[in-house]
């Protein structure tokens, strides 16, 4: 497969099923956002995460595509072969968020962003799922989407911030509150 095709050249790209877009429409800056945010987790995982982080994060970056696919291919495109965001993606998320949070000290103050390495671009990555989950509200307010595509962003952004916390637990690092007063 050859990398350039020269023909994004004049500002505009192929959406999955057919059709071309403006590279600044809100669904290419809604999936490329979502293609940052899953750069963030390869860089998570390079800089060290747990076993279990690394492969909750393997699983999340294969999901990452489909919710990518999803976003670049519009509802009514004739594209049976896309995988769209499931119930299935959402609960598992829940279900981890709830798995980390049963080993977690209970949450009562604001932290600060840090830790690991693998913790603090974690948190980055959360910075980056919200603005992705921005674009997505952009893109929604402008054309249809899946149903299940803001609450899987959403819950996505909770569950990256409970992996951060549990990578520092799991590396024996302690939190850092957020000082009320200085």
């Amino acid at each position: 497969m050859k990398i350039y095709t020269k023909r994004g050249d004049s500002g505009d790209t192929s959406l999955f099923a057919g059709g071309r877009v403006s590279k600044n429409h809100s669904r290419v800056e809604a999936y490329g956002t979502v293609d940052e945010l899953n750069s963030l987790l390869g860089l998570a995982r390079a800089l060290g995460a747990s076993e279990r982080g690394d492969l909750w994060l393997t699983e999340v970056q294969n999901q990452l595509f489909h919710l990518g696919a999803d976003l670049a291919t519009p509802l009514d495109a004739k594209a049976d072969w896309i995988t769209r965001i499931a119930p299935g993606n959402i609960e598992w998320l829940e279900l981890s968020i709830d798995e980390m949070t049963a080993e977690l000290a209970p949450l009562r103050n604001f932290i600060l962003p840090g830790g690991t390495g693998s913790a603090a671009a974690l948190q980055a990555a959360r910075a980056v799922c919200r603005r992705a989950e921005r674009r997505v509200v952009a893109l929604a307010e402008a054309e249809d989407i899946g149903d299940l595509v803001l609450p899987y962003v959403n819950r996505l952004s909770d569950w990256l911030f409970t992996l951060a916390r549990f990578e520092n637990m799991q590396a024996g690092e302690s939190e850092s509150k957020w000082a009320l007063r200085q």
